[in-house]
């Protein structure tokens, strides 16, 4: 490669880099100036951040909704975990037709919105009295057709002869999966992990439908909230964006190496 076209490809991508990472500096500087700032689009920092801090904290309740964040996700991460990982396991070594066909269906599955059967679920968990409960939380999507197929995609990787070995050796399957299968994947439990967090973190919908309690607000619907009224505070409402957005970046770039190495893998 020349120097003109390495001069216009660190270019671009310094130009691309750039463009990627305004969003967060400009979301960083508006939580530290006053509304009418942010109106005028000022792209220095503030001194209203302190006073930004105060009026969030005065007007909404922070703790609980980061509380429950937190609570639900992690919750919600480690069963579609442990669900998804088994059913990739076992659609790939105890492999047959059937299990083609109802894989197919699964997948078949991602193709319909969520917001078509948001009234049905809403219906039975209504029913079921699980409304404002962790439980009516994680259910619908304990497990998701991707993750099943990205744990499937996996267990195509792990060697068969290593099993054969194994249960020879009076291992059972669970053994062979939770000493065996499960050390050797972490990259791809990592990204799973990943997407499994933020895409929980981020939900919006679904708890907005079913969490009618005050005391199982999330921080989406809390943002969600500054947003209503006739007035809106950009400064507040920034602020609280930025304290909603840190935990998935920092859950991403924790485990970002591992991340790539998993979704590689499950593509291969």
């Amino acid at each position: 490669m020349t120097k003109g076209k390495k001069f216009l490809a660190y270019a671009f991508l310094t130009v691309v880099s750039v463009i990627s990472v305004f969003p967060l500096y400009w979301m960083m500087v508006a939580a530290t100036n006053k509304s009418v700032d942010v109106s005028r689009g000022t792209l220095i920092f503030g001194t209203a951040l302190f006073d930004n801090v105060k009026k969030l904290f005065a007007s909404q309740n922070v703790a609980t909704a980061l509380g429950n964040s937190f609570k639900y996700s992690i919750i919600m991460t480690f069963i579609s975990l442990l669900v998804c990982s088994i059913a990739g396991y076992g659609f790939e070594v105890f492999h047959d037709k059937a299990k083609d066909r109802v894989m197919s269906v699964i997948l078949l599955a991602m193709m319909v919105p969520f917001a078509a059967t948001m009234i049905p679920l809403y219906r039975m968990f209504s029913s079921a009295r699980l409304l404002n409960s962790t439980l009516g939380f994680i259910l619908p999507t304990i497990s998701t057709p991707f993750l099943i197929m990205m744990f499937r995609q996996s267990a195509r990787s792990f060697p068969s002869d290593i099993m054969e070995a194994a249960r020879l050796d009076g291992l059972s399957e669970f053994q062979i999966f939770y000493r065996m299968f499960l050390p050797t994947m972490r990259s791809t439990y990592a990204a799973a992990m990943t997407i499994t967090f933020m895409s929980a973190w981020n939900s919006y919908l679904w708890p907005k439908v079913i969490m009618s309690d005050a005391n199982s607000i999330t921080m989406p619907m809390l943002v969600a909230n500054l947003t209503e009224g006739y007035v809106t505070d950009y400064g507040i409402l920034m602020l609280a964006v930025l304290v909603c957005t840190i935990p998935t970046v920092i859950v991403f770039f924790l485990l970002q190496r591992s991340f790539a190495e998993g979704i590689t893998g499950a593509v291969k």
